[in-house]
Order: structure tokens, then sequence, then C-alpha cells
């Protein structure tokens, strides 16, 4: 196993900055392309990490019920926060952080952490071997107590944020 190569938060919470400065209109594509590039990196450094960790060889031979525990000991060892994975409706996953690094709180009034909703689809796209959209519906960077991710097919979440652009909330969307 090669040594993960990571950019920390310093350069993270720099490329939004810098992105947000001079290329305003294009952070937010830039950003979700960026972070979905960076999935496959992330799940190979779980795929490595796993067996050490759980005594599970591969990702598909994780139990569903050890999901929560194995994800959050997993992104918190890597620096990216401790989170909690759980179903939302029949139709979504969400992950909760209170921790999660992209976040910047305090510095925006819309959910910014793009680059981690593109890593995110990557990653539970290899991970459930299907396609995967993410969307963050709650942010720290706008002083929420955690950032919340909802994941589905690309397809559930067009829907949702429709119905979100017509002012229902994501769990009315989903039916909860």
């Amino acid at each position: 196993m090669s040594a993960p190569l990571t950019i920390g938060r310093g350069g993270l919470r720099q490329l939004h900055e810098a992105l947000s400065r001079d290329a305003l209109d294009l952070t937010i594509p830039i950003l979700q392309e960026v972070g979905f590039a960076a999935g496959a990196g992330v799940y190979q450094a779980f795929c490595d990490w796993l067996p050490g960790e759980t005594g599970v060889a591969r990702p598909e031979d994780l139990d569903a019920g050890r999901l929560n525990d194995v994800l959050s000991a997993f992104f918190r060892v890597t620096g990216w926060g401790a989170v909690s994975v759980a179903p939302l409706g029949e139709a979504a996953l969400v992950v909760d952080s209170s921790d999660w690094a992209e976040a910047a709180p305090g510095s925006a009034q819309e959910p910014m952490c793009f680059f981690s909703s593109g890593m995110l689809a990557d990653f539970f796209g290899r991970l459930s071997g299907e396609p995967v959209a993410v969307m963050e519906v709650e942010c720290r960077s706008r002083n929420d107590a955690r950032c919340r991710f909802v994941s589905a097919s690309p397809e559930t979440l067009n829907g949702v944020y429709e119905q979100m652009t017509q002012g229902r909330t994501y769990a009315e969307a989903l039916n909860q």
C-alpha cells in the first residue's frame, strides 16, 4: 500500500477561497468535479485500510450492520471527520458529521461542501456498485449543527432537488 496523498484542510479551504475569488460562477462545478475525481483515491484508501482495521478483506464483504461504525472510523482517522450513516426513507442514505473537514463554520449562507459532495458521490457509487449522487442539505459553514449529505440515485436526487426549488424540504421530498 502506498501512502495516501493529502491536501489538508488548509489546502481545501484555499481552493474554495481562490475559486470563489477568481472563478465565482465556476466554483461549485469545479469543486464537485475535482471532488468526484478524488473519490477513487479515497475509496482505494478505504480498501487498503479495511482489512487491517476490520478483518474484512473487501468492502463488498462488509456486513451492512457494521457500515456506520466502519465508515465513521475510516473518515475520522483519515481526517475528514466522524460520520454517522443511516437510511433516509427507502430511497436515500444520509451521512452526518458534526466535525466535517471541508466546513468552515459561519462562512456561508448555503451549504458549501461541494468537494465533499463530489467525493462522496464517487465513493458511495464505488461502494454500492451503482451510480450515486450526493447533495449537502445542512452545513456547518452556515452554522447548522452538522453537515448532512443525502445520497441516492441520480434520478431520486434530481427529484428531491426539483421539489426543494419549489419550497419543500429534502425530508418532505423523500416522504419523511
